[in-house]
């Protein structure tokens, strides 16, 4: 068989959708090496990740035949036609206007349509833009991918696609999160970003929808002995966090961390003592995994699909209630027995995220789109 995905954000991107991309891609390899997989991107970012990505054994780059700003929403098809791709798979909520006239079977990841639920997070234009792709991927596409049960719900809702043409999918992390650390990578790794000796962990880009603010309002209620420590890109909304950290007089309780390299993120998973994530809605949480693998207990807001990363062995509260945010803190930093379990239980959920298990599920589904064409 041989697959083409859409590979912009696996060559380019070292975050999200760039790290769903190539772990994705780099599962079917391994898992199912009879394949050929094809990465088409309009250009590749130079990088000792993506470079390992690409020299993956089967997968092959493709760049542009004739470059253009319409390649990947035209062009591309001709590419794919030369190269004999039997499937196509827009691994970010697109894929090629057209396709399905082509003769080419297509598939499309949908991740969230945040920005239908909540509009008031994007550019007037970014929302058209991004409306115009999934809605017609939707359509057009032979079958839909959805990262999570609530961002199926949400397509259903939001372009009244038909249930039986969506298949949940989940997502796993990097394997490198899977094994512990070494005393001396981990020691190596507190070193280098002058961590504290005990922190509660955040991972994620500092934006209104993460909702950071409401566990630095929750900090002063938090044991003292515990600092909190910030991993992400930050944008404008950082400054309102800042003003409230200045406010509570938390500036020597919050540890702010950015363009920390991805292998030195599961030792920072590993020496938390737990992971807090208040995000107000995602399409799945990738870190919730991250944090489960890494074996820390996981206190997460209730409202979107974070109840499906973490589990029913994590914490849930209302994304904005930072009283019962703290004190939910409190208690899993306080009973070493509720930790304990959280830990072992969150690990044992977890396995259903498997490497193995989404790539054959993947593959299950590729196999009935070609199968249901030729019949």
């Amino acid at each position: 068989m041989k697959i083409g995905f859409d590979g912009k954000r696996a060559t380019n991107n070292l975050t999200g959708l760039g790290n769903y991309s190539r772990s994705l891609i780099a599962q079917l390899a391994e898992f199912f090496p009879q394949n050929q997989y094809f990465v088409y991107s309009p250009k590749i970012k130079e990088h000792p990740q993506i470079r390992h990505f690409l020299n993956l054994r089967g997968i092959q780059a493709e760049l542009p035949d004739q470059p253009g700003l319409l390649w990947r929403t035209s062009g591309i098809k001709k590419q794919l036609s030369k190269d004999n791709i039997e499937l196509f798979h827009g691994l970010s909520h697109e894929i090629p206007l057209g396709i399905q006239n082509s003769g080419i079977r297509s598939m499309v990841t949908i991740h969230d349509l945040i920005f239908l639920r909540f509009p008031k997070y994007f550019g007037r234009i970014d929302r058209f833009i991004y409306k115009l792709k999934a809605r017609y991927s939707c359509k057009h596409a032979d079958k839909i991918v959805a990262i999570s049960e609530c961002t199926k719900r949400d397509i259903i809702e939001f372009f009244h696609t038909d249930p039986d043409k969506i298949e949940v999918i989940y997502q796993s992390c990097d394997d490198s999160f899977k094994s512990p650390s070494s005393e001396k990578v981990k020691q190596d790794t507190r070193t280098r970003n002058n961590l504290p000796p005990k922190y509660i962990l955040n991972v994620g880009t500092i934006e209104t929808r993460k909702n950071l603010l409401t566990l630095v309002k929750a900090l002063p209620e938090i044991d003292p002995d515990y600092q909190l420590v910030v991993v992400g890109k930050r944008t404008a909304y950082t400054e309102l966090v800042y003003k409230e950290i200045d406010r509570l007089g938390l500036k020597d309780r919050v540890h702010f961390l950015q363009n920390v390299p991805f292998d030195e993120l599961p030792s920072i998973y590993q020496m938390a003592s737990a992971f807090i994530y208040p995000s107000i809605y995602e399409g799945f949480g990738i870190p919730i995994i991250e944090a489960l693998y890494s074996g820390v207990p996981v206190i997460a807001a209730t409202g979107s699909c974070l109840e499906e990363a973490g589990g029913e062995n994590s914490l849930y509260v209302a994304p904005f209630d930072h009283a019962t945010l703290a004190t939910a803190i409190n208690g899993v930093l306080n009973d070493p027995t509720l930790a304990e379990q959280m830990k072992i239980k969150g690990l044992e959920y977890v396995q259903k995220f498997d490497t193995r298990v989404i790539a054959e599920d993947l593959m299950k589904v590729y196999t009935q789109v070609l199968s249901s064409h030729q019949k």
